[in-house]
């Protein structure tokens, strides 16, 4: 028996997930609606597979995905997210994920992308193969804010969502002159001006889905 942990704030998604893997007898899946929960169920439990989400409340699908690859090395993670591909999928695999997968995608395909991570291959389209590719000389970059650090691209993707500095120094447990740090090494990474040239930025490359 395969243990299966979905990681999604969406009652509808895990549902639906939860009907579309059991449909397999030899997965047996366990639901979690936020980090606080996930890690407590990682803690008492060894899941070979989390299905994570990376929009949850209060906290960042990537900080907790870097927490799970750290704390909980035989789980492989599967990110799936309705972030586009072109924009997240690198970014996952290199904070450790095994595959990135949208939520758009046929319910074959997650189950094939399952099967490989399963049998220890990371799951990687066409696409991000490609991009992949295009990154192995560091100084090529398909997009400005592929510069940023990971902690740099989340107050970008806040920033674009229309957050203040109070706002994101609280969620992300900052104070806000850090915070404010963070946007000026950001403007000087992606050679902008001003927080309202960010927020277009974030808005036109769809990282405030």
């Amino acid at each position: 028996m395969t243990d299966i942990l979905i990681i999604d704030d969406h009652p509808i998604v895990r549902r639906g997930l939860r009907e579309i893997l059991q449909a397999d007898e030899d997965l047996e899946v366990t639901e979690a609606s936020d980090s606080g929960e996930a890690l407590r169920l990682l803690n008492q439990h060894s899941y070979q597979l989390v299905i994570l989400d990376l929009d949850l409340p209060g906290t960042n699908g990537l900080d907790l995905l870097k927490e799970i690859r750290r704390n909980h090395r035989r789980s492989r993670v599967l990110v799936l997210s309705i972030y586009p591909e072109d924009q997240f999928a690198v970014r996952v695999l290199k904070a450790g994920a095994s595959g990135f997968l949208s939520k758009d995608a046929a319910p074959e395909q997650l189950l094939k992308a399952i099967r490989r991570i399963l049998q220890g291959s990371t799951h990687i389209t066409e696409r991000t193969a490609d991009l992949l590719l295009q990154r192995l000389d560091d100084k090529q970059y398909a997009h400005l804010h592929e510069k940023l650090s990971d902690r740099e691209f989340q107050i970008l993707c806040l920033l674009g969502q229309g957050k203040t500095t109070k706002e994101i120094a609280a969620m992300l447990s900052l104070s806000p002159p850090t915070v404010s740090t963070y946007r000026a090494r950001i403007l000087e990474k992606m050679h902008l001006r001003t927080t309202a040239e960010l927020v277009k930025y974030a808005v036109q490359n769809r990282l405030t889905t």
